[in-house]
């Protein structure tokens, strides 16, 4: 499994527009082979924060859904970014719920 995770950073004022902008993004995500989660979301406390998380089958699944990165018009709004991706080799282990999620 592969996790990517972190936040991007944009203007206050333009955090809503940016998201708006990704609803497509995590649309063709959710539907791509091997993607189990994928959400851009507003950070609850920093208004200019963005929150980014994925949840892969595989690297390989990634890679062929990722192709060129954010397009030139969301790479412009963003101030700064601090996501990566992590290799999970691991026992995953409900903490609640069915663990499907």
């Amino acid at each position: 499994m592969v996790i990517v995770a972190g936040h991007i950073t944009v203007a206050p004022q333009q955090r809503e527009s940016y998201l708006a902008g990704c609803v497509s993004v995590v649309e063709q995500a959710r539907s791509a082979a091997g993607c189990l989660d994928f959400a851009i979301t507003a950070n609850l406390v920093d208004p200019g924060r963005i929150n980014v998380f994925e949840r892969w089958e595989s690297h390989a699944a990634v890679e062929t859904f990722r192709g060129s990165g954010p397009s030139d018009e969301q790479g412009a709004e963003m101030l700064s970014a601090a996501v990566a991706e992590y290799d999970v080799v691991a026992e995953v282990r409900p903490l609640f719920g069915d663990g499907t999620a």
